[in-house]
């Protein structure tokens, strides 16, 4: 199927491509590898998202390196993954939340964001590129294109229609539509995404390749896999750090959870937490299989190999039952672990890394100049393929995120009132529209997260995250207001930032 692309598109593209190869570093261009990139959805690191992966850890976290300061720059699925495939934070790829509306998969992401982002940049490289999975939450919309619409990018395209489904779904396969049912041989997607890898490795001739691979897991509708329905039925979300404490001192969305939560609530997130898990297990399986054609074909050596989430989650923490778009770090902190050529087994490193790092990352590997693209990350590769010792890396970056809420009351819950949304079980609102707010992370020289929210308070939230780690104390009112001043202006600068500017 061809590409919808207007001419201004392709204009934007064409220069843009001509500065990425003009500054290819060092005249000769390395030999490109290959690239796997695993991207799964809603996976924690903080409250135990890492526990089933047994599999996952052992091929590639101690074949290579496991990045414990990995976040996202926004905490909610068609935001975050645009900013993977963009390299962009929200305030400069423009997408707001999960809706059309809010430029998830809009056609004006497709004209102005698709164009530029990495697999793009890739397939000109000469990479064979496959993708499976979900893609962005509205796409296949029929007012965005629908199933015939195909990135840009993408030699192979098995594109999930809408959000994260286990049965019962649409592919758009190279811009055709291919529906599923509930029959598990045939439709679990998360086996369908494994199965089309392997046929794509086994088909797959002329170096190098791209491949993304974007499992529903761990995302609802939490379906797990026969095998695997009754995996840790016993299991209980954590009960300690800021699980089911009331948060007095936090935005008022945090404060009005209920305190302590009521058994119905901690009953189902409980059974959500389980059956969290189980869906993982599908998601190990895959990465088992992948490593494995990959060594079978002789090609786990030249290939590099990457895992991680779009956003964390929280179940239970502050008295917030089930979801992510939280500040806090249980819903910004994802894994990341890395394999491949150059990177010696079992390291840790400390350095923070952001999904809009990853894009600049694979273009590095194919040889090309990210700091020519339109990128706001950086690339990490010199980090995975040098030798341990200091080298300079932000000490600090954003977050950001934008509330939703419903124009109307919520039917289940007319005590409400408009504008939140989210709210479940038992009336505890996860979201609102003035749940929108912009964050500085810090790093070094301390630990420190200072966050505006966009409401008519103007509320402040700061944590020591040395002295605090759960955050369970906002600080705001107690420190030295030039600290607050030094970081709001820090937290100005970086939401002005773009592209270079976004690295200093």
């Amino acid at each position: 199927m061809g590409h919808p692309t207007s001419w201004a598109a392709l204009l934007v593209l064409s220069a843009a491509w001509q500065l990425v190869l003009g500054g290819a570093a060092g005249g000769g261009r390395r030999s490109p590898h290959n690239i796997v990139l695993i991207l799964t959805d809603d996976q924690d690191t903080e409250i135990g998202g890492m526990t089933p992966m047994k599999k996952t850890q052992a091929l590639i976290g101690q074949a290579g390196v496991s990045f414990t300061n990995a976040f996202t720059v926004t905490p909610l699925c068609c935001p975050s993954r645009s900013s993977i495939l963009s390299g962009r934070y929200p305030h400069n790829h423009l997408v707001r939340n999960n809706s059309l509306e809010g430029n998830c998969s809009s056609l004006a992401w497709q004209k102005s964001q698709e164009p530029l982002a990495f697999p793009v940049y890739l397939q000109r490289q000469g990479y064979q590129t496959f993708y499976a999975g979900k893609y962005l939450n509205q796409y296949g919309h029929p007012a965005a294109g629908g199933v015939q619409h195909v990135p840009l990018g993408w030699s192979s395209w098995n594109g999930l229609v809408g959000n994260s489904r286990y049965y019962n779904y649409t592919l758009s396969v190279n811009g055709r539509e291919e529906q599923h049912g509930q029959r598990y041989q045939d439709d679990y997607l998360t086996d369908l995404i494994t199965n089309r890898s392997l046929e794509f490795l086994q088909k797959w001739s002329h170096p190098p390749f791209l491949m993304v691979l974007a499992p529903p897991a761990a995302h609802s509708p939490w379906t797990a896999a026969p095998g695997y329905a009754t995996a840790y039925s016993t299991t209980k979300a954590p009960r300690n750090g800021s699980f089911n404490v009331h948060s007095k001192d936090k935005h008022w969305l945090v404060r009005q959870a209920r305190s302590p939560m009521a058994n119905t609530s901690i009953e189902f997130l409980d059974k959500a937490y389980r059956e969290r898990w189980q869906t993982l297990l599908s998601v190990d399986d895959l990465v088992e299989r992948v490593v494995g054609q990959l060594k079978t074909l002789d090609l786990l050596a030249s290939t590099y190999v990457f895992y991680t989430s779009d956003n964390g989650y929280h179940a239970g923490q502050f008295s917030l039952p089930i979801d992510k778009r939280q500040l806090y770090e249980f819903d910004i902190r994802v894994p990341l672990l890395v394999r491949g050529p150059g990177i010696k087994a079992n390291q840790t490193r400390p350095e923070p890394i952001l999904n809009i790092d990853l894009g600049p990352t694979f273009l590095d590997i194919a040889g090309l100049n990210v700091s020519q693209t339109a990128m706001d990350g950086q690339s990490f590769l010199p980090l995975l393929v040098t030798p341990a010792q200091p080298s300079p890396w932000r000490a600090d970056f954003l977050v950001q995120y934008t509330g939703e809420g419903y124009p109307d009351k919520d039917p289940a819950c007319p005590a409400l009132g408009p504008g939140v949304s989210q709210c479940f079980p038992d009336c505890v609102c996860e979201d609102a529209f003035n749940n929108t707010y912009a964050c500085v992370r810090a790093l070094h020289p301390h630990a420190l997260q200072y966050c505006e929210f966009a409401d008519s308070q103007a509320f402040v939230e700061l944590y020591n995250l040395t002295a605090d780690p759960q955050q369970l104390h906002n600080v705001a009112q107690s420190v030295d207001p030039t600290l607050l001043e030094a970081l709001n202006q820090r937290l100005i600068k970086l939401q002005a930032c773009a592209g270079p500017s976004c690295r200093a």
